[in-house]
């Protein structure tokens, strides 16, 4: 990833915000020089600098046989910022630019088959999601209909050993212009928009 100094974001705490604000990640290996790309809902753990993540592929996914190196890649918001909204934009040669907020950990991916694993990481997502949606959905292992489905299921958990993220947020414009494009950003009707604003905003904050 293309990262200017500026824009290099170090706290892990920001990890942990952006993967509470969005827990689906994507999912890169390459095998004989052709990558695989899968999109998956993930559990996080953090416990200082380990970072560990598990999840599920649906067992005809050819990912699924891909334990090893691996690189998992979590969105954040991102915004659209306009030239006009930078106080020297007469000044200055201004261009249109995006704001946004993104991680990469590499690591290495364990595969797994046993009922045990696939039953927990079934359950701790409906149980995280189903809450976010106000139902009560739980996977119930002593069905068997319930168990039966995991047979077409893979697992995976994954370590990560190095993460690489960035948040642009205009870290490399004069406070002026950082303000006026954070206030813009808070005003428009997207809410993505005003995601990348609160970010600016706390970063402003935490100047003073």
């Amino acid at each position: 990833m293309y990262l200017p100094r500026a824009f290099a974001e170090a706290d892990l705490a920001s990890l942990d915000a952006l993967v509470a604000r969005d827990n689906f990640a994507t999912v890169i290996t390459v095998r004989d020089e052709v990558p695989t790309i899968s999109h998956l809902p993930v559990l996080y753990r953090r416990d200082g600098d380990r970072i560990e993540i598990r999840g599920h592929w649906a067992r005809p996914n050819p990912q699924a046989k891909h334990p090893g190196p691996a690189t998992l890649i979590f969105h954040g918001p991102h915004a659209y910022v306009s030239p006009s909204w930078y106080t020297d934009k007469e000044e200055q040669a201004r261009v249109p630019t995006w704001n946004y907020a993104v991680a990469h950990l590499r690591g290495q991916l364990q595969t797994f088959e046993d009922t045990e694993f696939l039953a927990a990481v079934v359950s701790d997502l409906s149980v995280k999601h189903e809450a976010s949606v106000g139902r009560d959905w739980r996977f119930e292992p002593e069905r068997a209909d319930h168990l039966s489905q995991l047979r077409g299921i893979v697992g995976f958990r994954f370590i990560a050993d190095g993460t690489v993220m960035k948040w642009k947020l205009s870290q490399n414009h004069p406070e002026a212009n950082r303000l006026a494009v954070a206030a813009e950003l808070a005003a428009q009707p997207r809410q993505a928009s005003r995601e990348i604003a609160a970010l600016m905003q706390a970063r402003e904050t935490a100047r003073d």
